[in-house]
């Protein structure tokens, strides 16, 4: 069961060839045996469960279960559930048991799937390689001396080892997209708007955007149907008419215009990844697409950009964790500024800490209009990009990152050469497009290559369909690590 696809097992399910609660069981055992060496849960709790296994397996039986009733899913430890320890990977929050549940639990709670556990991740998602956590670095199914890429580097770890069907995940400059493919599965962050930030612990609220995380694209846009609808809770969420994401899945792809940026090929990338990406280029060509060079000039841009705009908001939202009103409070100080400096000092770690003082600096008096105000005038100009490229062809193609997964500790004393992982990932988030990896091979060393696809807005079902063409005549996705059976 562990390598059965979400349509599977909720079609086992309805036909009652399997209860909730077995298949939970199945996982639960699994996560047992492997998170000790992979370290891709901070939070399991069976009784929780099996409990809400048990109201799924009640839920079929009445015939009123939806399309993925009774199948379990493993959450990122960023989004508040109700009852259950909710740290977002930090020792400010590790004693934090969240009081409401957010939106996407909800859904996820509605569609009467179980909930596996709280999934490690970078501290409060600053991080592309799951080492800032406080629960210890997450090891990549594939080789464990290897990272998992970040900040989902749990939810993608859990999914390649088969420990969970699916996982929800977030993306700020590439956390979903990157662990996707640095671990070999398929990962899909939204439009901007499009799923609620209700309940997700903020990072930089302009960029986070909340996704699936699952072996293949039809998972995916299964996944999507249950996590987007409009929230009045959240002022950014859209108020559009609900989609099926399935609906296009089996269109060919005759006369599929596929845009390949020739900055997303140049200097920088790794040979193995770029030979990867034009196998899977000719694949495409193979099924009836066609592709045309654009350019996306300013993309290289992202990173600096990124780094000015996303700190500047972290700085903002990570105030109200001052040991005051829930968290982590220093045990000694002498005044109330002594408690918040020492709780804000022990409290944080340094990649958090590093991101909050770059944020306080560009927001300072002087340097607002020199940096902020500068990155945002950028940032429209990534965005104008996109725009006169979609001219020009119905999705982007190149890689979701320059190369493959490193090893442990590797990148840790580089600060810049780790936030150049996301050089491709980050620009949509800029622009607030839809953005999904899968995977599309592997390098000599036995570790996945991601192939990255980017839409217009709102494009979700064309890149779905794309992505789940490829996949029914390719088998990358389809593989396990081997040690992990």
């Amino acid at each position: 069961m562990s390598d059965t696809s979400l349509s599977t097992l909720a079609a086992q399910l309805a036909a009652k060839q399997v209860s909730s609660r077995e298949l939970a069981q199945t996982y639960l055992d699994r996560i047992a045996a492997l998170n000790p060496s992979i370290n891709a849960f901070i939070t399991v709790d069976p009784e929780k469960t099996l409990l809400e296994a048990a109201a799924a397996d009640a839920l079929i039986a009445a015939g009123q279960a939806g399309p993925l009733t009774g199948v379990p899913i493993a959450h990122k430890d960023i989004f508040c559930t109700d009852g259950w320890l909710t740290t977002c990977g930090s020792k400010m929050l590790h004693n934090f048991v969240a009081p409401y549940d957010a939106h996407v639990i909800q859904r996820f709670k509605a569609a009467g799937m179980p909930s596996l556990g709280k999934t490690n991740m970078d501290e409060f998602a600053m991080g592309s390689s799951n080492e800032t956590s406080h629960f210890g670095p997450v090891k990549n199914p594939w080789n464990p001396a290897y990272v998992p890429g970040g900040s989902s580097g749990g939810a993608a770890a859990c999914v390649a080892a088969r420990m969970a069907p699916a996982a929800t995940g977030t993306d700020t400059g590439g956390s979903i997209r990157q662990p996707a493919a640095l671990c070999g599965i398929t990962g899909l962050k939204p439009t901007y708007g499009l799923v609620s930030r209700y309940g997700m612990i903020a990072f930089a609220s302009s960029l986070d955007q909340a996704g699936p995380m699952a072996p293949s694209a039809e998972d995916c846009a299964l996944l999507l149907n249950v996590m987007t609808g409009f929230d009045p809770n959240d002022s950014t969420s859209l108020e559009r008419d609900k989609e099926d994401y399935t609906r296009d899945l089996g269109k060919p792809l005759t006369g599929l215009r596929v845009g390949l940026p020739r900055e997303f090929f140049a200097e920088g990338l790794n040979n193995e990844v770029a030979a990867a990406v034009d196998a899977a280029v000719e694949e495409l060509k193979n099924l009836g697409a066609t592709t045309v060079e654009i350019s996306l000039a300013n993309s290289k841009l992202a990173i600096p950009v990124y780094y000015v705009l996303a700190p500047a908001e972290a700085s903002s939202n990570l105030s109200r964790f001052d040991g005051v009103r829930y968290g982590y409070r220093a045990p000694d100080y002498a005044s109330l500024d002594d408690m918040y400096c020492k709780t804000r000092a022990q409290g944080f770690g340094a990649e958090v800490k590093r991101r909050i003082l770059i944020g306080a600096y560009v927001l300072s008096h002087g340097y607002y209009d020199a940096y902020y105000l500068q990155a945002q005038k950028i940032r429209r100009l990534i965005a104008d990009d996109f725009n006169e490229a979609f001219k020009a062809c119905d999705v982007i193609l190149g890689p979701t990152a320059p190369g493959t997964a490193f090893k442990l500790g590797e990148k840790s004393d580089d600060p810049v050469e780790m936030y150049l992982n996301d050089l491709y990932t980050i620009p949509a988030n800029l622009a607030g497009l839809p953005g999904m990896s899968l995977p599309c091979g592997f390098d000599t060393r036995g570790l996945p290559i991601g192939l990255q696809l980017v839409g217009n807005y709102f494009s979700e079902a064309k890149m779905l369909n794309v992505a789940h063409q490829y996949q029914r005549t390719t088998d990358w996705h389809a593989r396990a690590p081997e040690g992990l059976k």
